[in-house]
């Protein structure tokens, strides 16, 4: 009997840290600034745009969870179907910045997700999708 609570402790135990998201390997990129620029009206994200080109790829795979951990809540959230759904970073000012008019589509960071709510591509644009 005690053997078998020990056993389901562990197993639960297993469980509850394998649930847990943690935060992604963002190499050089200051987060602090990153989450300080919503919409990217500081500018203070594209400080960073070399790392990210560099270390992009390394987020696929990763789940919805551990991006808003890492980088914070997404500045737009687009539903394109059950299916996959996007999480977009400004990098440069959007239309939501006061005091900004804005001349063309800001350059921004878009993480596909897909159906599980995993990254499957990972864009530094212009275009939506």
């Amino acid at each position: 009997m005690n053997n078998s609570i020990g056993y389901l402790f562990s197993i639960l135990l297993l469980l509850f840290f394998s649930a847990c998201s943690s935060k992604l390997d963002t190499g050089n990129i200051n987060i602090e600034n990153w989450k300080s620029d919503r919409y990217g009206c500081k500018g203070l994200r594209m400080q960073d745009l070399e790392e990210l080109e560099r270390i992009k790829n390394s987020f696929l795979g990763a789940d919805n969870q551990e991006l808003i951990k890492t980088f914070g809540r997404p500045d737009r959230v687009e539903l394109v179907d059950k299916s996959q759904s996007f999480f977009f970073y400004f990098l440069e000012p959007s239309d939501k910045c006061d005091g900004i008019e804005i001349e063309k589509e800001p350059l921004r960071v878009l993480f596909r997700m897909n159906a599980i709510s995993k990254v499957s591509e990972v864009n530094i644009t212009t275009l939506n999708p």
